[in-house]
């Protein structure tokens, strides 16, 4: 799945993603990211898994150019 980094706070550790098709955002934790940064705007690509609260994020990666 596609999408764009709609709000990440390094910080906290935990952010948002709105996936490109449904327009849903889908919460992204730092343990999904693979050692990668985000920044509000990123296009990344993802899996998406049940987390403890819903769907989540995972296998995150920041897509360039």
């Amino acid at each position: 799945m596609e999408g764009t980094v709609k709000f990440f706070n390094e910080s906290k550790g935990y952010g948002f993603i709105t996936n490109d098709e449904t327009g849903k955002d889908i919460f992204v934790h730092a343990s999904g990211l693979n050692g990668e940064a985000l920044s509000e705007g990123d296009r990344v690509e993802y899996e998406e898994e049940e987390g403890r609260k819903g769907t989540i994020a995972a296998k995150v990666r920041v897509l360039h150019g």
